[in-house]
């Protein structure tokens, strides 16, 4: 994504590599997806399976990704309310 005049620079580093709305989405949801992975879940059950999968068990990751993706969300707020993507819809006419 080019930064623009108007754009924040919050919003700028946090889609400086991302270059559409559909990148942006997938990388909100898999920080989602991470998020919900760094819940302790082995703190409050005695499965050994859980125990097994799940391998954080304390909140320090959770409390880091938590912010991470409310940025990454408001930055996609942002630029949908600016309307900063890039326009790849638009075909070129052939020349006639």
């Amino acid at each position: 994504m080019k930064k623009t005049k108007h754009m924040p620079l919050w919003v700028f580093l946090a889609f400086s590599s991302i270059e559409t709305r559909k990148m942006a989405m997938i990388l909100i949801w898999s920080c989602i997806l991470f998020t919900v992975y760094c819940i302790p879940f082995s703190l409050y059950t005695d499965s050994a399976l859980i125990k097994k999968l799940f391998l954080i068990n304390d909140w320090s990751w959770a409390a880091i990704m938590l912010p991470m993706c409310l940025w990454y969300w408001l930055s996609l707020r942002w630029v949908d309310k600016h309307a900063s993507w890039p326009d790849y819809t638009k075909k070129e006419q052939p020349a006639d």
